[in-house]
């Protein structure tokens, strides 16, 4: 297991469109060993693969607190089969927009069907905490960000900055 570096707003390959996982072996099940080492250490409750580079398919998620056990979840291929009319707004943060925090509406409730660590086919009931998180997830998936779901005024600014801190980060010292 390793800790991978995460892909940081403005890079492009946030927006990428992530390719579907055709085969669960050795590779994809160090990709998500390495994906729960990176998101523990970030500290996160939820991470797609193309945030650490990888446009596939896979998300992990745990959202227990710092007081209960560990309760990691993977979901492969995830779909959101079913989403429920009643909403819910959460303060959404991302590992890859750091210390940027914004209230966001989505659906309360879905479902997701979805392939676990050993290629099992589950549909997944999700409601709360773990239902806002999926659906990031999956945004993410989608090549969709939480700031996408916000005023254009406060997304343009939230660009500029990171926008501004990269190419900072470039500029010889």
């Amino acid at each position: 297991m390793a800790v991978r570096p995460l892909v940081i707003l403005p890079d492009p390959v946030l927006k990428t469109i992530s390719e579907p996982v055709t085969r669960i072996g050795a590779a994809e099940s160090a990709l998500i060993a390495d994906m729960f080492e990176t998101m523990y250490q970030a500290p996160g409750i939820g991470l797609a693969a193309v945030q650490i580079g990888i446009p596939r398919r896979i998300v992990t998620i745990d959202i227990a607190n710092e007081e209960q056990p560990k309760a990691p979840q993977v979901f492969i291929n995830p779909e959101v089969v079913w989403s429920s009319e009643e909403t819910s707004e959460y303060e959404e943060g991302c590992l890859s927009i750091p210390e940027f925090y914004e209230m966001v509406t989505r659906p309360a409730a879905v479902r997701v069907r979805h392939l676990d660590e050993k290629g099992v086919e589950r549909e997944t009931s999700c409601e709360g905490l773990l239902a806002t998180c999926i659906q990031h997830e999956i945004d993410h998936l989608n090549g969709v960000l939480f700031i996408d779901h916000i005023s254009r005024l406060k997304r343009e600014r939230v660009i500029r900055k990171f926008a501004k801190a990269a190419r900072q980060a470039r500029e010889p010292a």
